[in-house]
C-alpha cells in the first residue's frame, strides 16, 4: 500500500468484509437473547447493518473500488471470541450479559473504524462518501448507547441475581 487511494480502498473493503461477518452472526445471537429489548435492539442493528452494506457498495461504486477483497481479521476475532465465550455459558441470564458485551466490542471497532473512513474520505475531498461514513457512525453510536441502556436498566441485575 503506498497511496492514500490504496488506503481508502482497503478500509472499504475491510469495513465491507466485518459488515457481512456481523450480518452472519447477527442471527445466532437474535436466536440466543432472551431479553425481548436486546432481541428486538439486534434485530433492528440486523437491518441497519444490511443498510450499512449498501452504503459501502454505493460508496466503492462512487470510488472505482471492488468492495470484496479483505478479510476483516478484527472482526473475525471478535465474533469467533463471542461464539467460543457464549458456548460457554448455559444460564441465559448470562448470555444476554455476554451477548450485550460482545455487540459492544463490535461497535467500539466500528466506531472506531467508521470514524477513520470518514475522516480521511474528508481529507481526500469525497464529501459524499464522508457523509454515508458519518451516518453509520452514528448508527453504530446510537446502537452501543442502546446496548448500554438494555444492559444497565436489567439486563446486567438478572444475570447477577441469576
Amino acid at each position: 500500500m503506498k497511496t492514500m487511494q490504496e488506503f481508502m480502498e482497503h478500509t472499504i473493503q475491510d469495513l465491507y468484509s466485518a459488515e457481512n461477518q456481523i450480518l452472519e452472526a447477527l442471527p445466532q445471537l437474535i436466536e440466543r437473547a432472551q431479553n425481548d429489548q436486546l432481541r428486538q435492539a439486534l434485530q433492528t442493528h440486523q437491518r441497519e447493518t444490511e443498510q450499512q452494506v449498501q452504503r459501502l457498495e454505493q460508496i466503492a461504486q462512487q470510488m472505482g473500488v471492488d468492495p470484496d477483497g479483505e478479510t476483516c481479521m478484527a472482526m473475525q476475532g471478535l465474533v469467533e471470541e463471542a461464539q467460543d465465550l457464549l458456548s460457554q455459558i448455559e444460564d441465559p441470564q448470562l448470555a444476554d450479559a455476554a451477548i450485550i458485551g460482545a455487540a459492544q466490542k463490535v461497535e467500539h471497532y466500528e466506531i472506531a473504524a467508521y470514524g477513520t473512513a470518514r475522516t480521511l474520505a474528508q481529507q481526500a475531498g469525497q464529501d459524499q462518501a464522508a457523509d454515508l461514513f458519518a451516518q453509520t457512525l452514528e448508527e453504530e453510536k446510537a446502537t452501543d448507547e442502546k446496548l448500554t441502556v438494555i444492559a444497565t436498566s436489567s439486563v446486567n441485575q438478572q444475570a447477577a441475581q441469576a
